[in-house]
This record gives C-alpha cells, structure tokens and sequence, in this order.
C-alpha cells in the first residue's frame, strides 16, 4: 500500500472515531434493546490469498446456531427492521473503522471475500488482493444494486452460492482489477464521495466506465 493511502487512511479513520463515535454508541445500545443480541457481527475475511482476519460490523440478522455464505433471499428474513436501515445507510460498516486503524482494511478497495471463494478461486483473489481490501470500492459502487438484485431471488443457500459465483464473482472481480489499475488518492476520494452522494461521475484516468 501506498505511504500516503495508508496515512490518509489512519487520519480519515481518527477523525471519524472521534466523531462518529456517540452515534456509534446510539447505535449499540438500539440493536441490544431490539432482540437482546450481541451488537456485533464479527466474521472472518481474507486480505492476501493467505491472510486471514476478523471483519466487524453492526449486527443486523438474527443469529443463528450456522451461518455460511454471502446474503440473498434465503437470509431476507432474518433481516431486523433496524438492520435494514442499517444496510440501507450503510451504518452496520462503522465499526470497519477499527479494522483500516488496524491495518487490516482500507476505506477504498475490493471487499474482503470470504475464504471459500478465495480457495476456489486463488489465482484471481491473488491479483484483486494484491489491493488492501476496502470498505468502498469501484465494484461496490458499480455493482452492489446488481448482486442485491441477483441474490435477492434466491430461494436457498444453494442457488445463492451458485449465483453468486457464477454471475457475481466474476464481474466483481473485473471491476476490481480496473480499480487496481486506476487507483490513486485522488481516484480514491472521487470514489468515497461517490460512496457518500452517489452522484459523482465514477470516472478513471483512461475515461468513464
């Protein structure tokens, strides 16, 4: 990683903390009283084909005895009602501001897989890797809609996992080597506006996408 990605990273991520951090608290003490629950959700996540590490986000399912795989319609239910504004505003991430003051994550690059699909895959996750996964990224951006649409009418686990990796992993991943080819602070900040307005051109060096 870049000396001044990493350092804009750690500013960025302080001065969120310290001013997020009430809200961050609010937050906690709404998902405890909703269900009674744990607050967070900690799951783990690769950054290098080989290195692992805990992911944290606000919970918004309720838990269940065993839980694999990415979200789609066989989990809608289980989706709380404050979950879904969590997921909708994207507050269940907060806590992600701990893993980039780790060093685990950046604010901008692919989302961390899980470790199955980097095993099935490890020749393409060893290239989209070679970028420090990200809470936001130009995949994210471009296709989160999609992926939500496509896993949304999936009625099983099974057609979940196969969806997502026939139609889904592939075009994250394409996106995610454009990222790696274009990526510099100042893409970078085009990216995380476009994350917090979604009305900033998402527009490299070699032109639009």
């Amino acid at each position: 990683m870049r000396r001044g990605k990493r350092a804009m990273d750690i500013a960025l991520a302080l001065g969120l903390v310290l001013l997020l951090w009430p809200l961050g608290l609010v937050l906690a003490v709404m998902i405890k009283l909703a269900d009674g629950g744990d607050i967070f959700y900690v799951a783990e996540r690769m950054r290098a084909v080989d290195q692992p590490f805990l992911l944290w986000k606000f919970r918004t399912m309720r838990a269940v005895p065993v839980d694999a795989g990415v979200s789609g319609g066989d989990k809608a239910a289980r989706v709380t009602a404050l979950g879904r504004f969590l997921r909708r505003s994207r507050l269940d991430e907060l806590p992600q501001l701990f893993n980039i003051l780790r060093g685990d994550m950046s604010f901008v690059g692919p989302r961390p897989p899980l470790r199955r699909y980097v095993e099935m895959h490890p020749a393409l996750y060893g290239e989209v890797l070679k970028s420090r996964p990200g809470v936001t990224g130009l995949a994210t951006l471009a296709f989160h809609r999609r992926e939500e649409t496509l896993l949304a009418g999936c009625g099983t686990a099974e057609e979940t996992e196969a969806v997502y990796v026939r139609r889904c992993v592939p075009v994250k991943a394409r996106l995610d080597l454009i990222y790696a080819r274009e990526q510099g602070l100042c893409y970078d900040v085009q990216l995380m506006l476009a994350t917090v307005v979604r009305r900033v051109p998402l527009r490299g060096r070699r032109g639009r996408f």
